[in-house]
C-alpha cells in the first residue's frame, strides 16, 4: 500500500516523500488505519519495522482535527531509553515539519530546568522517559489532564527494567478517555496483562514472526582465538572498506579497551555505555550517523533504540549471554526492509553461547575461517563471565527492586540512574 492511500494530509505526505518513502511496512499498513479510527491497539513489531512512523504519523494527523489549535499537550510517547526518546522524537519533527505544532523530549541526564521552559511555553507532543517524566509530575512542571493519546513503545524493555511502578503512577494523571497504543516486541504474559488494564477493546497487530528480522540478515561466524579477535576485526574493516560499523561487546569497559584498540589502529572509533554522559553518547551517536566516526563501539542496553537508517554492518564482537539479545543486536541492521551483514567473532569459550543462538534461530549459522586467523585448537575453553544480560533474565525481580531504589535517592532521579542499577552490582558489566 502507498501512503498516499492512507488519507494522509499533504503535510504529512510532503515529509513522507522528502524522506524518501513510498510504501507502507506491514506494521503501518495496519496500525495507521486504526489509529486515524481512534481505535486502542496492541502491536507486536521488533525495531527496524516501520513501527515509529507507524505511529507517528497518524497521530500527527489526529492532531489536526479542528479545535486542537491551543498549545497543550495532546499526546505522550513513552520510551524505555534516553536514545530512543531522542530518536521518537526526531521522527515527530521530521513527520511534522510542515505543521505547526511543537515536540518536548523529556529524558535525564540533562538539565531539567531547559526542559521546564519548553514546557512553560507550551507543547503539543511529549516524547518522555518514565522516571524524568515523574520529576516533572512530582515538581508540578507538566500537565498532562488534557492528553488524547498515550503511546507506550518498547513496552516490554520498559517492563525489563523495573518501570511498571512508575508507568502507574503516570498514568493516574492521564484523563480516563484518551486513545491507548501499546508496542511491544513480544506477546509476554507480563504484556497481556499490562495491556488488559491499561487498553479498551483493542486491535491486535502481530506483524511478523518473532525472529523474522534475522532472515533478512546475512550472518556469518568467523570462529577465531580471543587474543586475535582484535585484529581480525581491523583486518576485515580494512580489506573491505567497511564505512560504518556498530560493534557490541559484552561489558563497558571491554567496550572502552575495543575503542582504544581499534583507535590504534588508525580506525576512528568511539565507545557508547551508561557511564558515558548524555551529551558525549548524543555526539557519538551523531557522529556515527553523519560518518565523522566509522565505528561506533556499544553494549546492549546503550545500543536499544539506536535507530540508524540503512546501517551495512554489525559486529558481535562478543556474544551475548543471552540468545535474544542477538536477534536485538542484528536487528540493528537490515532496518525498513534494507539488507545487513551480522559478523561473529567467536572463540572457544563462547560456542555453547552460540549453540544456544542458532537454537532460538533454529538454523545453524555459516561458520568461515579467515586465513591467516584459523583458531589454535590447542587452547582449552574458559567460562565466560556472567554479564548484565543474564542477571536481568534471571533475577529479574532484584534488578527491579534496584531500580527503584535508586530512583527514590534524594538528587536528580535521572532515568539513566534506573538503568545504572539494573548492573551496579557488578560496576564492570552492564550499560
Amino acid at each position: 500500500m502507498l501512503f498516499n492511500e492512507l488519507g494522509l494530509s499533504a503535510e504529512l505526505l510532503r515529509a513522507i516523500d522528502k524522506k524518501g518513502y513510498r510504501q507502507t511496512t506491514p506494521i503501518q499498513q495496519q496500525a495507521i488505519p486504526a489509529i486515524l479510527d481512534g481505535l486502542d491497539i496492541l502491536a507486536c513489531a521488533q525495531t527496524g519495522t516501520g513501527k515509529t512512523a507507524g505511529f507517528t504519523l497518524p497521530i500527527l494527523q489526529r492532531l489536526q482535527k479542528p479545535g486542537s489549535g491551543s498549545r497543550r499537550i495532546q499526546a505522550l510517547i513513552l520510551a524505555p531509553t534516553r536514545e530512543l526518546a531522542a530518536q521518537v522524537a526526531e521522527s515527530v519533527r521530521d513527520y511534522g515539519c510542515h505543521l505547526p505544532f511543537k515536540t518536548t523530549v523529556i529524558f535525564g541526564g540533562v538539565s531539567i530546568n531547559t526542559q521546564i521552559a519548553k514546557l512553560q511555553r507550551g507543547t503539543d507532543v511529549v516524547v518522555a522517559t518514565p522516571g524524568r517524566l515523574l520529576d516533572h509530575i512530582e515538581r508540578n512542571t507538566v500537565d498532562l489532564s488534557r492528553v488524547d493519546v498515550l503511546v507506550l513503545d518498547e513496552a516490554d524493555r520498559m517492563l525489563d527494567m523495573g518501570f511498571i511502578r512508575d508507568i502507574r503512577k503516570i498514568l493516574k494523571k492521564l484523563p480516563n478517555k484518551r486513545q491507548n497504543l501499546l508496542f511491544s516486541a513480544t506477546f509476554s504474559n507480563e504484556i497481556r496483562r499490562l495491556a488488559a488494564n491499561l487498553l479498551n477493546a483493542p486491535i491486535e497487530i502481530q506483524v511478523a514472526a518473532r525472529n523474522a528480522l534475522a532472515d533478512r540478515v546475512e550472518q556469518v561466524v568467523h570462529p577465531v582465538d580471543r587474543a586475535r579477535k582484535r585484529a581480525l576485526l581491523s583486518h576485515r574493516i580494512r580489506r573491505e572498506n567497511w564505512r560504518q560499523v556498530l560493534v557490541f561487546t559484552r561489558t563497558k569497559h571491554g567496550a572502552n579497551r575495543l575503542a582504544e584498540q581499534l583507535s590504534k589502529d588508525s580506525l576512528n572509533t568511539v565507545a557508547i555505555h551508561g557511564n558515558k554522559s548524555q551529551a558525549a553518547r548524543t555526539r557519538a551517536l551523531k557522529d556515527f550517523k553523519d560518518g565523522t566516526v566509522r565505528i561506533l563501539v556499544a553494549t546492549d542496553i546503550a545500543a536499544r533504540g539506536l535507530d540508524i537508517d540503512r546501517l551495512p554492518h554489525v559486529v558481535n564482537y562478543e556474544l551475548p549471554h543471552v540468545a535474544e539479545d542477538y536477534v536485538h543486536r542484528i536487528g540493528r541492521t537490515a532496518r525498513a526492509g534494507q539488507k545487513g551483514c551480522a559478523v561473529s567473532l567467536v572463540c572457544v569459550d563462547e560456542e555453547k553461547l552460540l549453540f544456544g543462538i542458532e537454537r532460538l534461530l533454529k538454523r545453524e549459522i555459516d561458520k568461515k575461517i579467515i586465513t591467516g586467523y584459523e583458531p589454535d585448537p590447542r587452547i582449552k575453553a574458559e567460562p565466560v563471565t556472567q554479564g548484565r544480560s543474564q542477571r536481568r533474565h534471571h533475577s529479574g525481580k532484584a534488578a527491579t527492586r534496584r531500580a527503584k531504589k535508586q530512583r527514590k535517592a534524594p538528587c536528580g532521579r535521572a532515568d539513566g540512574q534506573a538503568l545504572q542499577a539494573f548492573h551496579r552490582a557488578d560496576r564492570g558489566c552492564g550499560a
